[in-house]
């Protein structure tokens, strides 16, 4: 395993253990699903440049529209979540009262 292989690993390791163990705010788990997917995409962006193949590289520009829409509608509920709620801890949320 490349150093290139192992960051890639280590940093969406990291970011979903982030997600998993510090969920205090609404915030710091959308920047943890962001980091998630910024690995992923770096990573589908270098596979075709390590195999020497032209076919992959669709991918990581779909994958980075998906990336930015998600972004845009975490925002999104980031701030109703403000304004309903006061703030955004994820503790304040309940989901069976609508």
């Amino acid at each position: 395993m490349s150093i290139l292989h192992l960051s890639f690993y280590s940093a969406f390791t990291l970011s979903s253990l982030g997600l998993a163990f510090h969920r205090t705010h609404l915030i710091s788990a959308l920047l943890c699903l962001e980091s998630m997917m910024l690995s992923m995409y770096v990573s589908l962006t270098m596979w075709p440049i390590q195999t020497q193949t032209s076919t992959a590289t669709l991918m990581p520009i779909l994958m980075l529209s998906f990336s930015a829409c998600e972004a845009g509608t975490g925002l999104a509920l980031l701030v109703a979540s403000t304004r309903t709620h006061g703030s955004d801890h994820l503790h304040n949320f309940n989901l069976l009262k609508c």
